[in-house]
């Protein structure tokens, strides 16, 4: 089940159709209060997410759902008409895992609808990372180091794991923001550097492991 959050009634009776069309189950809804009430009946697979609602803001609505223990977990595209960096940026850091600014074409939304679905679904093999003195518990998504927790944002977070899943790899600006930041996002790769540099002041000494390929990318290495 996908549930689509849009103020806007032609939008979300386009949406929820070609969602239908395409062999999912979606539901539309034009207010926050609507869509606690649905997920409080039943959980969905996805919400798709608008921010510019009249009573609530979409970003505020995101949060309550990632502070939430029951719809933390639950994936969600903003779907929007703000598309500058700064929003994407902030979307995806407070947990998004897509952004999709308006206009778009409904192929690309479905193939990214069915990405963002993809990923969720994949099942972790093992419950921890471990690389030197530094451990990931990828259940709970805490960090220690030295047994000390770590507190990171989400994508630092995502940016510190994926670098562990492919220690001695040099992975590339592209490649971190397709895989952290979601399907085709089109944000500049400086957003990759920033969260890198925050990353190692919060990491300390053992941010020296971090290695900046020098115009290619990054890896865990050392």
């Amino acid at each position: 089940m996908i549930y689509y959050l849009e103020d806007e009634r032609n939008i979300r009776e386009l949406i929820v159709y070609t969602l239908e069309s395409s062999g999912f189950h979606a539901a539309g809804f034009s207010s926050g209060a609507e869509l606690f009430n649905a997920i409080s009946e039943e959980k969905p697979d996805l919400i798709l997410l608008d921010i510019m609602l009249p009573k609530e803001n979409g970003l505020s609505i995101l949060k309550k759902l990632k502070d939430s223990m029951v719809t933390k977990d639950i994936p969600v595209i903003m779907v929007t008409a703000r598309g500058s960096e700064f929003d994407k940026v902030t979307g995806l850091d407070m947990g998004a895992d897509d952004y999709i600014a308006k206009p778009f074409g409904m192929m690309e939304f479905v193939a990214r609808v069915r990405a963002v679905l993809r990923r969720s679904r994949q099942k972790e093999s093992h419950s921890e990372l471990l690389y030197k003195n530094l451990k990931i518990c990828t259940e709970r998504h805490q960090v220690f180091l030295n047994e000390k927790e770590i507190l990171l944002t989400l994508k630092e977070y995502e940016l510190l794991k994926y670098l562990i899943e492919n220690r001695d790899i040099v992975v590339t600006r592209d490649q971190i923001l397709s895989r952290v930041w979601g399907y085709d996002f089109d944000g500049e790769t400086r957003t990759v550097d920033v969260h890198i540099r925050t990353l190692r002041l919060k990491l300390g000494d053992w941010g020296k492991y971090i290695e900046t390929v020098r115009g290619v990318g990054y890896r865990i290495g050392g």
